[in-house]
């Protein structure tokens, strides 16, 4: 005899049943085009790690395939690295061209891109597996970083692979989501994906189709505390002005080899500083070690400013 309810709960996941035929749909997930996009940006940073030289990686597309097309679709040119999730308690699937890990590796030791690329097919070397498999402990982490707004857990590197035979992390007829990479490093491009069986992301399929912009107005900590870091390391040049004066163009051309120019200005005048032709602070004019010095004093009032060169033009 049927249990009561039992009807009414096949009838609800009989939907999902006919979407798990047909494959998930990735509109139906915005939210994990907002995680490749943060998983991309992390490998760049990651990367630094290895290379002082940049690497930028673009999303080119996240479809739905079947995983038979996905392996189907390789080269012999690719180097796989299998990934265990611990809370999902599957495998995904990341694989890298055999160019990008030859740049990689040139970059590693100091090249800068001025000598020829690798020509031809070859197997990878066993340092540049090992520097291949630390480029995939890379991407992991960017990966796990990148889900825990959706899920806390941990991407870790199961094994890498050089040959397709071994490479199986969902039965061939199953559906997954692959997210194609472009990589740029050293001038030259590359491409990478990661394949995520259907059966991973069923678990967090709730959470990637929640409002994105819900999820733009919650600040990632760790993502803007990146942000302040890489902004606070820029380097910028700034300026002080101790007396600005407006000549005419007849001035100018009368001035003459040796002439000197006075300025009102003395050592109590306050110095402005600016930076990009943008007034920032007023500051005390002073020498120490040698060197004329500046001490902030205070910061520019713009409005003032604006008032004071309105009814009092220079």
């Amino acid at each position: 005899m049927q249990k009561p309810g039992a009807h009414s709960v096949a009838m609800k996941k009989a939907p999902e049943r006919l979407l798990d035929g047909a494959g998930i749909s990735v509109d139906r997930m915005p939210l994990l085009h907002v995680i490749f996009e943060r998983m991309a940006a992390q490998c760049s940073e990651g990367l630094r790690q290895l290379s002082a030289s940049s690497a930028l990686f673009l999303i080119e597309s996240v479809t739905t395939e079947r995983v038979s097309d996905v392996l189907d679709d390789c080269e012999s040119n690719i180097v796989f690295g299998i990934i265990y999730v611990q809370a999902w308690d599957s495998r995904l699937l990341m694989a890298l061209e055999h160019n990008f890990v030859f740049a990689l590796a040139e970059a590693l030791f100091g090249g800068d891109g001025s000598e020829p690329p690798v020509s031809g097919k070859r197997q990878l070397s066993n340092i540049e597996l090992r520097l291949a498999k630390k480029a995939f402990d890379l991407f992991a982490q960017a990966m796990q970083n990148a889900f825990a707004t959706v899920c806390d857990t941990i991407f870790k590197v199961d094994r890498i692979e050089t040959r397709l035979d071994f490479v199986a992390i969902a039965p061939r007829t199953a559906f997954g989501v692959r997210t194609r990479l472009k990589l740029r490093i050293l001038g030259r491009e590359s491409s990478m994906f990661v394949l995520i069986p259907q059966a991973a992301l069923n678990s967090v399929r709730q959470d990637l189709v929640r409002d994105l912009s819900a999820e733009m107005s919650v600040r990632d900590p760790r993502w803007t505390k990146q942000i302040q870091s890489e902004i606070g390391q820029t380097e910028i040049m700034v300026r002080g002005l101790i007396e600005e004066r407006h000549f005419s163009l007849g001035d100018i051309a009368n001035l003459k080899a040796g002439q000197i120019l006075a300025l009102r200005a003395t050592s109590k005048t306050r110095v402005r500083l600016e930076c990009n032709a943008e007034q920032i602070f007023w500051c005390e004019l002073g020498q120490a070690g040698g060197f004329y010095t500046l001490r902030i004093e205070d910061f520019v009032n713009h409005e003032q400013e604006l008032i004071d060169d309105i009814v009092f033009p220079p």
